[in-house]
């Protein structure tokens, strides 16, 4: 396993949307993080799809569809993502049915027009299934990583969730120990052991591992903080939990995956700066999925820049993956056009002043904070430690911008900020007398035993 002790980035000055210091190349002549920005489209099938067996023939024409709108637009490259539901994935001959015809109609595109193009497939955690055991669920799920590997897929994804039981209970009632026992703990345990499989499973196809996502524990907590007006958890919590997850998303690279890391992964900022590996991130495009505060500074170290997921309805200006990938289109050739007259900085930086001051959430994405909270990651050497210190650095930017009057935030928040500030210098020093505690979680959660861990 390679530990991260250091930054790829000496500077955050360099980090910037479309280039990374470790490139890749893969699928049909695509490059990511090579000097431009590539559009990663995300789609649903119409709802009834799966139910009636015509998944294959849904993604077949989501694929057809996507890659004519692309052809139409003169776009050069493209990556696409499918992510397996639930059913999708206990049935890993289906999933393999699904990338093999996904990949036939990419070849034909590729051969005829020239378009560059690579095909992500994100596998479901089903191993909270309540029909299968977990040992049953993790089967199935590593039985879909080599069929969809052997079928066609370009990079293996998954949403891990390891960890989520304790996670769940803790966000909503408030309880920083509990989360830190998810994020800092349990979560980088699963991680690493289910990633150990998964980065053996993409060298055996040779295919790339891309990554994994907090997107379970921060976007749930990013979700539950809600906008402006209502919020269920104070924004200053969820961005707290961003910072802590990192650790966690770290895992799956240490242990061998390369990227480009998932897009709902907000926190691939910190990743990338740390690896110096590409990262598909989402923003004002996912809005069609879910609401936030972070539409366009997501964007300031992008490779990759993603909608999120739309369903496969029909709208005005096409399906909704032809409309979505059109605005993505526009996005990035937007990036592009930065990067090709050397003004690169300056919209990153307009993307940055745009968003980071209005919310604690933004602010932390943002290159240089985002860095910083990367710093103090890689000094630590355990991951619990490793998720405090991001929670505290983190703190720490948020209290300083605030107090400089930079960063907006209301009476409310600013009051949580110090109680949090307070609760987390009284969180365990280690691991072990946090592990202490796991008992009580286990006596209020009955879908979490520690020995599922350990």
């Amino acid at each position: 396993m390679t530990r991260f002790t250091s930054l790829s980035y000496e500077n955050p000055r360099d980090l910037v949307f479309g280039r990374a210091k470790q490139p890749l190349r893969y699928g049909l002549g695509l490059e990511v993080g090579a000097g431009r920005v590539i559009p990663e489209l995300k789609y649903w099938p119409r709802r009834g799809a799966e139910e009636a067996g015509k998944l294959v023939e849904e993604f077949t024409r989501i694929t057809k569809e996507a890659l004519e709108r692309a052809v139409d637009l003169g776009a050069e490259a493209l990556q696409l993502e499918t992510e397996l539901s639930y059913k999708a994935t206990m049935q890993p001959k289906l999933a393999r049915e699904i990338v093999e015809a996904q990949r036939s109609v990419m070849e034909d595109y590729h051969s005829e027009y020239g378009i560059t193009l690579a095909l992500r497939v994100t596998v479901a955690d089903i191993r909270w299934s309540k029909s299968l055991s977990r040992e049953e669920a993790l089967a199935l799920m590593m039985e879909a990583f080599e069929e969809v590997a052997a079928a066609g897929a370009d990079v293996l994804s998954i949403e891990s969730i390891g960890g989520k039981e304790v996670f769940d209970y803790s966000i909503i009632r408030g309880d920083l120990e509990g989360i830190a026992l998810s994020l800092g703990i349990l979560a980088p345990i699963d991680v690493e052991r289910l990633w150990r499989d998964v980065v053996r499973i993409a060298a055996r196809h040779g295919v790339i591992a891309g990554g994994d996502t907090a997107c379970g524990f921060a976007n749930t907590a990013m979700k539950l903080a809600g906008g402006l007006a209502r919020r269920m958890v104070p924004h200053t919590l969820a961005a707290i939990v961003r910072a802590m997850s990192i650790p966690r998303t770290l895992k799956a690279y240490e242990v061998g995956a390369k990227g480009p890391g998932k897009d709902c992964a907000y926190e691939n900022v910190a990743i990338k700066a740390i690896t110096g590996y590409p990262m598909s991130m989402e923003g004002k495009a996912s809005a069609v999925a879910h609401s936030s505060l972070l539409g366009n500074v997501a964007a300031a170290a992008c490779d990759l820049w993603s909608n999120e997921q739309v369903e496969n309805l029909k709208l005005f200006g096409g399906t909704g993956p032809q409309v979505f990938l059109e605005i993505l289109h526009y996005d990035c050739e937007l990036m592009n056009a930065a990067l090709r007259t050397g003004r690169e900085t300056m919209l990153r930086d307009l993307m940055v002043e745009s968003d980071a001051w209005r919310d604690p959430q933004a602010l932390i994405l943002a290159p240089p904070f985002a860095w910083e909270i990367a710093r103090v990651v890689v000094e630590e050497g355990d991951d619990y430690r490793r998720a405090v210190r991001a929670g505290i650095r983190a703190l720490q930017l948020i209290e300083t911008e605030w107090r400089k009057g930079r960063l907006r935030m209301d009476d409310r928040e600013a009051g949580y900020m110090l109680r949090l500030k307070r609760e987390l210098e009284r969180l365990p020093s280690d691991a072990e007398d946090l592990l202490d505690r796991a008992g009580y979680y286990e006596s209020k959660i009955e879908s979490f035993k520690l020995s599922n861990y350990f």
